[in-house]
């Protein structure tokens, strides 16, 4: 092997790893567009922003989320730091919105603490179509205040969300897990019933530690023999009842759609009363899109006051294929209103000052660069999906003006250069 073989040997192309996946435009425009709408909706809703780690002592997630769960038994990414910690890279947001409110005293006050955040979440899965080991999402959590009116507040909230892309495709489904007075006895009764079914022994020590886990087993030859077993919805406490009835009568008055899903067990422990999934059937066997629902108890678990909370973590990759598979854009595929071309090494210059002002009056706007000709740079404009291009060559110089073409109108006029920054900005309707 010659020396050169061996520097391209060295210095081979690196790739994301698997599972992670890179945006980039144009589709990260998309991404952008998807992520803002989500959080703009819950901001209009009065959730502040909550920044949280990226990782966080793994007992916080072992207590919080459930041994028993797929998440915590199978997911993780779980590491020893320097120090001798283990910590784990966070594979929800709930948890951790939980941890910072005790932490920081913030359910002492106004009561309930709305919170909303976004951000990389980690899941060592099989990576496929828009599930990924480094997913994406968007969450909000509503704590302190056990009121069926803030479940469907939440569950309308992330409705809205999706609406607000333009997606028809979806459905929304619901069910109630009961409170913790409601489940020793259906616990009792669910796991008699997996007594009669010949379980593989991973499937017995879950049903063990978490019968209810037992159902959210995917596999078809369990879901078969699943058929026939009770169902929580069936056994719900007169209270349990009288709040999953309001949340249901609150969502009908705001005219959201939805179909009771007595079946449905999300993938984590928390979960009691109200629980919400959102379903996209143009996205295959993994159509899940978002969800959430009310979670009793957690607060206390993890150290804090018995308070309740409700949120949801919604899916920006999920959202992302669903919006392809509607053959809808979420983005306007506009990178700047305005580009300007400059023709000549002074024009340059001129450009580069109109170019900042544009800026510094809110104008989204960018230029071409290097020696390519009109024709050349205009191209650029296109690309940017421009609306309006300025043009700057010598005699627009000697003039004191610059030429601004309406990209859709295609037409031109000739403008005084120290008033173009106006002049678009009324066109823009800024």
């Amino acid at each position: 092997m010659n020396s050169s073989e061996t520097t391209q040997k060295k210095f081979k192309a690196l790739s994301a790893p698997k599972g992670v996946p890179d945006y980039v435009p144009p589709t990260s425009a998309e991404f952008f567009a998807v992520r803002n709408a989500f959080i703009g909706a819950a901001h209009t809703a009065g959730y502040e922003h909550i920044e949280l780690p990226v990782f966080e002592e793994t007992a916080l997630y072992a207590r919080g989320v459930g041994e028993s769960t797929d998440i915590v038994s199978k997911e993780m990414y779980t590491f020893e730091d320097r120090g001798g910690r283990s910590v784990t890279l966070r594979p929800e947001g709930t948890a951790g919105v939980i941890r910072a409110v005790n932490e920081h005293n913030l359910d002492r006050g106004q009561l309930p603490v709305k919170l909303a955040y976004s951000g990389p979440f980690f899941r060592y899965e099989r990576p496929q179509a828009g599930r990924y080991r480094q997913l994406q999402q968007v969450g909000v959590e509503a704590i302190g205040v056990d009121d069926p009116a803030l479940d469907a507040e939440v569950v309308a909230l992330a409705d809205r969300c999706f609406r607000s892309l333009g997606l028809t495709g979806f459905r929304l489904e619901l069910t109630s897990l009961g409170d913790w007075d409601d489940r020793p006895a259906y616990r009792q009764k669910l796991q008699d019933f997996l007594r009669t079914l010949p379980l593989d022994e991973e499937t017995q020590h879950r049903a063990t530690i978490n019968p209810l886990r037992v159902l959210d087993d995917k596999r078809p030859e369990m879901q078969e023999m699943l058929a026939d077993a009770p169902l929580m919805v069936d056994n719900l406490s007169d209270s349990s009842r009288e709040h999953f009835e309001t949340v249901t009568g609150l969502l009908d008055d705001l005219g959201v759609e939805y179909t009771i899903n007595p079946r449905m067990v999300r993938g984590l422990d928390y979960y009691t009363k109200t629980c919400f999934e959102f379903v996209h059937d143009g996205l295959g066997a993994q159509s899940g899109i978002g969800g959430g629902g009310r979670y009793d108890g957690l607060m206390k678990q993890l150290g804090g006051q018995d308070l309740s909370g409700v949120g949801f973590g919604l899916g920006v990759d999920r959202a992302l294929l669903a919006l392809e598979a509607e053959k809808l854009q979420a983005s306007s595929g506009r990178r700047v209103d305005v580009y300007g071309v400059a023709l000549g090494a002074q024009a340059k210059a001129r450009m580069a000052k109109v170019i900042n002002d544009l800026r510094q009056a809110g104008v989204s706007a960018d230029m071409s660069y290097g020696d390519r000709g009109l024709k050349g740079a205009m191209k650029g404009a296109d690309r940017a999906g421009a609306l309006y291009a300025l043009v700057l060559g010598e005699s627009e110089l000697n003039n004191g003006t610059i030429a601004v073409k309406d990209l859709q109108a295609h037409d031109q006029t000739d403008v005084d250069i120290t008033s173009v920054v106006g002049e678009l900005q009324s066109r823009l309707g800024q």
